[in-house]
């Protein structure tokens, strides 16, 4: 579970880098490239010669980057490829639209492809983020996977039962499973925590390690800083 949905080499100074400081980094890039105009393209290059250089580092293939982005920044484009038949700009908005998409969704596929899920979580509670937030989204990705099996064997057991909608009107099965998934996932939180209650779970998760924000994780981030920030104040 520490590498369900890692890429890369697990072993490179990347990846044992503190979650603090990909995060930091990572969205520092992100807050560069969203924040400068079209005309000072020159940072959005050296907002992606950073990102390249993390990639090779942490050996993280661009066939891994471009099957994490690919799930995002379709949608964005879809959005901004209208802008050209709204306005005169259009043209100039879509492609300063794109490469801010481009440079904050392969930031955020990065970090996902060198940092396990839970470890970003740590990171960011280490980082102030609102606990409930985190926890939110601990929870999410700790039972999204128990849920989409327990979809799969209800679809199944319709599938066994012979259902193969032909139209509309054949969606009420459908509406009913809806409903039952609703029950069974809310009656399993409610298990959980008070499993988790009985366990004396007080409104934080215990580590059994500590976060330790060492000399390279310093020297990672401000290696990041040093790359993109005085362009952007160059520009």
């Amino acid at each position: 579970m520490d590498l369900t949905g890692t890429a890369g080499d697990p072993a490179s100074r990347i990846h044992r880098l503190d979650p603090r400081a990909k995060i930091i980094a990572l969205l520092g890039i992100t807050v560069v490239a969203v924040s400068t105009p079209l005309e000072h393209w020159p940072v959005y290059v050296a907002c992606a010669a950073a990102l390249a250089a993390c990639a090779a580092l942490a050996r993280v293939r661009p066939a891994d980057i471009g099957r994490r982005v690919r799930i995002v920044l379709p949608l964005v484009l879809l959005t901004a490829v209208l802008l050209p038949l709204a306005r005169s700009d259009g043209l100039a908005i879509f492609a300063e639209v794109a490469a801010k998409a481009l440079i904050g969704t392969t930031s955020a596929a990065l970090l996902a492809a060198t940092t396990p899920f839970t470890a970003v979580l740590r990171g960011l509670e280490a980082l102030r983020v609102p606990r409930l937030l985190v926890q939110i989204a601990a929870f999410m990705y700790r039972y999204l996977f128990v849920i989409a099996a327990e979809l799969g064997r209800m679809r199944s057991a319709l599938l066994a039962r012979g259902y193969r909608p032909r139209h509309p009107f054949h969606a009420a099965p459908a509406g009913r499973v809806a409903s039952a998934l609703f029950l069974r996932t809310y009656g399993r939180g409610e298990r959980v925590y008070q499993a988790m209650l009985a366990r004396g779970y007080r409104g934080t998760m215990p580590y059994a390690t500590p976060l330790a924000f060492g000399r390279a994780d310093a020297l990672f981030v401000a290696a990041v800083v040093l790359a993109v920030v005085p362009v952007r104040f160059v520009a």
